[in-house]
């Protein structure tokens, strides 16, 4: 399994509960097509954290890179559904960042893949 996380800012103009439930509709709508396992959205408690964390921590669960990829090409697809489920949440974002992980130590060390 590997974690696709992302730190998110709501714009000034976001309400909190809106932007969980239209993430909840987003996530379902994925987690239903096969192309995520399943997520988890977290909200900094009392303001505890450093300046490098945001206020939201969602992480996005997928069996591995294919999956993942299988997830972006759901995105860009033409399909009005998953466009405007898609707006509900990203119209919300001020700021993200993004990260993946995995497991470790795992049997792969990707730290010695290369290409070249």
């Amino acid at each position: 399994m590997n974690l696709y996380t992302c730190m998110i800012d709501l714009r000034n103009d976001g309400v909190a509960l809106k932007f969980a439930k239209a993430l909840d509709d987003w996530m379902g709508h994925l987690k239903g097509k096969g192309v995520i396992l399943d997520w988890q959205l977290y909200r900094r408690k009392l303001n505890l954290a450093s300046d490098n964390h945001r206020d939201f921590l969602l992480q996005i669960a997928v069996e591995d890179m294919s999956m993942l990829d299988q997830a972006f090409r759901t995105l860009g697809g033409q399909d009005e559904e998953i466009d405007k489920l898609y707006r509900a949440v990203h119209d919300q974002i001020s700021n993200a960042d993004f990260g993946l992980y995995r497991p470790f130590p795992d049997p792969e060390r990707a730290e010695r893949m290369a290409l070249l």
